[in-house]
């Protein structure tokens, strides 16, 4: 039985793989390792595409998030306002810079930040706020925005799983203080290893965060300031210069995916985007009540699945020491262990959704 991947790398990379061999042949002869050309290419051609005045690529995604945070000055004594429900990494950043992540809850209808509960957690201590638009639907941007500035809060935008996406026809990652992106492998562009974005509508926070990235460099052996090591590397640049070019027919094909498995699964939950928004569906998540059930009924017929994500951060073990308790956080806690992420990517077959939608069905319970 042909094996169903949750998400299908090897056709995508094949599609392209004379154009990927020439690029990286181009920076093995040109020596780019670092920076250079293939990642200034990148840069220009992914802000044309997504949105935005000024960016520039890093090593990662967590350390996007770490550097725009110290850009803003947040650290030591201050608290950062962060979903129950998203990975790790968005608080774990918050944690990096010194600064303590304070969870908040997440809504019951849409799944996303809940902004009274925010209110709620708020001390005189708040500095900032991070929404993220999680498998890629957008945050109510403006709202979120309203509610920054009500308490005067910086905001730093989680767009990792969000490249493209839009709310009320702007682009994410262009309304708060600044924004970070993900180009790890598995993601609606993806690089062949690690890398990520940092996104600003502000010319000052971009010419911090460019030195920041390259040890505080003002040339190459005067420095500014102590910063760190987040350069993107030349290889990488050169993959996502190349991926990028066909980012939006792989979105509008997502989309389409994600219709069809809307049309097959009525009578299901699964997140929807909302209204006012231009989602790019990372991935597609339904809930179920019998989870394992489903999942072992995957396995037996050879379908690939995936759980994002199964632990609530307050119920981690690395913020134990903040205090939190299970049932503190009864949405996210529910939300986490019902929701299921069914194979999804831009070469889904017609034939292979069909499969996984029967699979799917003959087992699954609402």
């Amino acid at each position: 039985m042909e094996k169903i991947p949750f998400m299908d790398l090897a056709a995508q990379n094949k599609s392209l793989e004379s154009e990927l061999n020439a690029a990286i042949a181009e920076v093995v002869q040109s020596r780019s390792f670092i920076q250079g050309a293939p990642v200034e290419r990148f840069n220009k051609d992914f802000l044309r595409l997504h949105g935005g005045t000024y960016g520039v690529g890093c090593a990662n995604g967590t350390g996007a998030i770490t550097v725009a945070l110290r850009a803003l000055n947040v650290g030591h004594g201050d608290e950062v306002l962060v979903p129950n429900h998203t990975f790790i990494a968005t608080a774990e950043a918050v944690v990096e810079v010194g600064a303590k992540p304070v969870l908040v809850e997440i809504d019951s209808e849409y799944r996303q930040l809940d902004l009274k509960d925010a209110a709620r957690r708020m001390t005189a201590k708040t500095k900032a706020i991070l929404p993220v638009h999680l498998y890629g639907l957008p945050e109510p941007m403006d709202q979120v925005m309203a509610f920054a500035r009500e308490h005067k809060l910086k905001v730093v935008e989680d767009c990792a799983q969000a490249q493209l996406a839009k709310w009320k026809g702007q682009a994410v990652g262009t309304f708060g203080d600044l924004a970070t992106f993900s180009f790890y492998p598995g993601k609606n562009l993806g690089a062949f290893g690690d890398a990520g974005f940092i996104l600003t509508e502000n010319a000052k926070h971009f010419e911090f965060i460019e030195r920041y990235i390259n040890h505080g460099r003002q040339d190459k052996y005067l420095h500014q300031f102590f910063g760190s090591n987040y350069r993107m590397d030349g290889l990488q640049g050169a993959v996502l210069a190349t991926k990028v070019t066909r980012l939006a027919a792989w979105t509008e094909r997502r989309r389409e995916v994600a219709k069809q498995y809307d049309e097959s699964l009525k009578g299901f939950r699964v997140l929807q985007p909302r209204a006012e928004s231009v989602p790019v569906y990372h991935l597609y998540v339904v809930e179920v009540s019998n989870r394992q059930e489903v999942m072992d009924a995957f396995k037996r017929e050879n379908i690939d699945c995936g759980i994002h994500y199964p632990i609530p951060l307050s119920c981690q073990p690395a913020f134990a020491p903040l205090g939190y308790k299970e049932g503190q956080f009864p949405v996210s806690e529910e939300m986490s262990a019902r929701i299921l992420s069914l194979p999804f990517f831009p070469e889904m077959t017609v034939e292979q959704m069909k499969r996984v939608v029967g699979v799917f069905r003959g087992v699954a319970k609402a």
